[in-house]
């Protein structure tokens, strides 16, 4: 089976709360991704967030506090490379070494120094969601009640964005904040851990609107482990994961599926699928269901598809 493409973790902020833990040895106790868990599960790309709780000092220090741990943490694991271009993604593709893509899930943070977006770029930063489940300066997110959409600091955002070569992740946007990056981005836009809300009606979850608008405009959608975005029921099964899968093919999505697995962003798991080293379950099951070509795109060639045409070249 090919390599697995994982779109979102947050392993990052755990190592910024706990600053014992470490990705790579016997310090790794804590994670759910870790460099033995993503060797088991066949996890050959895997995106690390860097991310901001509410309670966090929201400073450029602090999101470049999480992008030093990026370095010295992630990178300096054996085998990880890191990919900030095509040709990296080839040589991830083509090699024994595993990839690692670096994103940002809310700007916050950045306080609108631009400056701090130019300066994690260098640094790698590759996908960005403008802001997490409130309000920021660029954009309303999904749990904010007003439902405001991007501010002309947000559209000035996605712009530099466009410019740079950082594709914008749209999981966390308010509907209003969805379309009007759909209406701006010069380039397609992508959801790194979503589900369809057509199947579990949440505010983080996509509508059949939106999961089209990212199959028309060319982007991939990361179905995500997290529970309470794949039922109502207090435990949920790899058969929820499989009815998600199975609504956003019924909307032409089979080319566009992926995976963002939310781990170290959660605390109650998916049965069988608590960490990395999980994923052949979920190879199986989908093997039992569709082609194997389509499980292979759908476990990670889609991503990686998506990822070498639009990185910059």
């Amino acid at each position: 089976m090919t390599g697995i493409a994982d779109l979102h973790c947050d392993v990052l902020f755990k190592m910024l709360k706990a600053p014992g833990l470490a990705f790579d040895g016997p310090e790794s106790a804590g994670l759910d991704v870790t460099l033995n868990r993503l060797k088991e599960g066949n996890v050959r790309l895997q995106v690390f967030a860097i991310y901001l709780p509410e309670d966090e000092r929201m400073e450029p220090e602090t999101v470049l506090r999480e992008a030093e741990l990026f370095w010295t943490k992630v990178l300096t694991a054996p085998g990880m490379r890191i990919v900030r271009s095509a040709g990296d993604l080839q040589a991830v593709r083509e090699g024994a070494c595993r990839g690692a893509l670096l994103s940002l899930e809310g700007v916050d943070g950045l306080r609108e120094q631009w400056w701090c977006l130019r300066l994690l770029h260098l640094l790698g930063l590759r996908l960005l969601g403008p802001t997490w489940n409130r309000a920021n300066w660029a954009c309303d997110g999904a749990l904010e009640p007003r439902g405001g959409g991007l501010t002309g600091a947000g559209r000035r955002l996605v712009k530099e964005c466009g410019e740079m070569g950082i594709l914008i992740d749209v999981s966390h946007l308010s509907e209003k904040g969805f379309w009007d990056v759909a209406d701006c981005s010069s380039r397609p836009f992508f959801a790194s851990h979503s589900n369809a809300r057509a199947l579990r009606n949440h505010p983080r979850n996509l509508t059949d609107a939106q999961i089209q608008a990212i199959i028309q405009a060319g982007g991939i959608i990361g179905l995500t482990f997290v529970p309470w975005f794949l039922t109502e029921r207090d435990s949920a099964s790899i058969d929820d994961v499989l009815r998600h899968v199975e609504h956003v093919c019924s909307l032409g999505g089979e080319r566009h599926l992926a995976f963002g697995s939310d781990f170290d962003g959660i605390d109650r798991y998916v049965q069988g699928l608590a960490h990395p080293g999980q994923y052949p379950a979920l190879a199986e099951a989908l093997l039992r269901r569709y082609p194997e070509r389509t499980v292979r795109g759908m476990l990670g060639e889609n991503a990686f598809r998506f990822l070498h045409k639009y990185l910059p070249q």
